[in-house]
């Protein structure tokens, strides 16, 4: 997260650039000292008690909070909400399960720039033991996808699944535009993509050695257009920000 406190300008509305965001169940109750959150608003916006800071619901309200109350152990608020929760984003985000690393861009990354959900499936190519890391079974992916709204001044937080196969995946997809990345089967660029009427888009990208031939066949069956991001081979991770960025301008979010 951004550490200044200065505003920025979109569409003529201010944002600012530190929002903390805390679930419904936080609400009622103190924040540890410990909690990074505390250490943010004491440390980096160097709150003190009465002072206000911008607050968010995850998946919920967004509005001010007070510092109302400061012990050694813990740090006490009240809330007033402005505005409801932030829109659902129109873009699904459908990737081969990457390296743990990896994973963690991407969720950050991703929740800033918008997407409805996140499903990191297993592939032929990909290693299957990704699927056990800490990242998953202790719940850290959550503390990167909330830091990720956190930057967006958003209080939308995605769906996320972890390990289940590309065909189970693509089976729960709504029939929306389908698109998938690929560097040896596609023709034309992302950039020249057709979208469909319906408002809501699917983006496939493989894992870190791409699909099999096996795995286009599937998403052939399933409508998915293929499309390429140029002659340069990409990371993963900045593979989904660009192509997140160019779905995102051809939908009219930008």
């Amino acid at each position: 997260m951004q550490s200044c406190v200065a505003m920025r300008s979109h569409s003529s509305t201010l944002v600012g650039v530190n929002l903390i965001l805390f679930d419904r169940t936080e609400l009622e109750r103190p924040l540890p000292r410990t909690d990074r959150r505390a250490a943010h608003l004491l440390g980096v916006l160097r709150r003190q008690l009465g002072d206000t800071f911008d607050a968010g619901v995850i998946n919920g309200e967004r509005g001010k909070g007070t510092l109302a109350a400061v012990s050694d152990e813990s740090l006490t608020f009240s809330f007033a909400w402005e505005t409801g929760g932030s829109p659902a984003e129109p873009i699904t985000l459908l990737v081969g399960l990457p390296r743990p690393q990896t994973a963690r861009d991407i969720l950050r990354d991703a929740t800033t720039l918008g997407v409805d959900a996140l499903h990191f499936v297993r592939t032929e190519k990909g290693e299957s033991s990704y699927a056990q890391s800490t990242l998953w079974s202790s719940g850290e992916w959550r503390r990167h996808v909330i830091a990720g709204a956190e930057q967006a001044f958003s209080t939308r937080v995605p769906e996320v699944t972890v390990g289940s196969t590309l065909a189970d995946a693509l089976a729960a997809l709504a029939p929306d535009t389908r698109l998938a990345l690929d560097n040896y089967e596609s023709a034309t660029p992302l950039s020249q993509c057709r979208l469909s009427s319906d408002p809501h888009a699917v983006l496939a990208l493989g894992g870190e050695r791409g699909w099999s031939a096996a795995e286009r066949e599937v998403l052939r069956a399933h409508r998915f257009q293929f499309h390429h991001l140029g002659p340069r081979v990409l990371r993963t991770e900045t593979a989904c920000t660009a192509a997140l960025t160019l779905v995102r301008a051809k939908l009219g979010l930008t």
